[in-house]
C-alpha cells in the first residue's frame, strides 16, 4: 500500500466565509479560543498551518462580555506611550476599559491566542468588532454562528 501524501492548502483554493457571533453574556477567554480558532481555519479540513485558511468573524455586542471571578477588579490592561519612555506606561483594569472600549477586550484577548507573525497579523484584519448589534457588514451576507458554552 503506498504511503498518503499531507495534503497542503493552496491560496488559489481557499475561500473566506463571513460569521456573525455574538458575545452577549459569553465568557471572554473561551469566546475569544473559539473566535481566534475560526481566524485560522482550524474547523475547516483544509487547515494548513503556514497558510491562513481561516474566514472572517464580526463580533457583535462586545460591551455585554463577561469574565468570572474577581478578574473585573484584578485583569490588568497595560499600554506604553507611543516612545516606550520610562514612565509611560499606562495600566487599565478590565472594568474601566470595558466601560470605554468593550471592542478592545476582545481584540486582544483573540490577538494573544494567534501567532505573533506576519501571518497572525493578516489573521487579525480579518476580526470585526462591533460594541452594540449594528455593524456594516450585512452586505457580506455573515451567517450566524453560535459558540459552543462550557457551563
Amino acid at each position: 500500500m503506498p504511503p498518503h501524501k499531507t495534503y497542503s492548502a493552496k491560496a488559489s483554493e481557499i475561500k473566506h466565509a463571513w460569521h456573525l457571533v455574538d458575545v452577549s453574556d459569553q465568557i471572554l477567554g473561551r469566546a475569544a479560543s473559539q473566535i481566534a480558532s475560526i481566524l485560522k481555519g482550524k474547523h475547516k479540513p483544509m487547515y494548513t498551518p503556514s497558510i491562513d485558511t481561516g474566514d472572517n468573524v464580526v463580533v457583535i455586542n462586545a460591551s455585554k462580555i463577561r469574565v468570572t471571578g474577581k478578574k473585573a477588579e484584578a485583569k490588568l490592561y497595560y499600554r506604553h506611550s507611543l516612545a516606550g519612555f520610562p514612565g509611560g506606561l499606562k495600566v487599565t483594569n478590565f472594568t474601566k476599559l470595558h466601560a470605554h472600549k468593550p471592542e478592545e477586550i476582545i481584540v486582544q484577548a483573540v490577538g494573544r491566542m494567534l501567532p505573533r507573525s506576519a501571518l497572525g497579523r493578516q489573521m487579525m484584519k480579518k476580526l470585526k468588532v462591533y460594541p452594540g448589534a449594528e455593524h456594516p457588514h450585512a452586505a457580506q451576507g455573515p451567517v450566524a454562528l453560535k459558540l459552543h458554552v462550557k457551563e
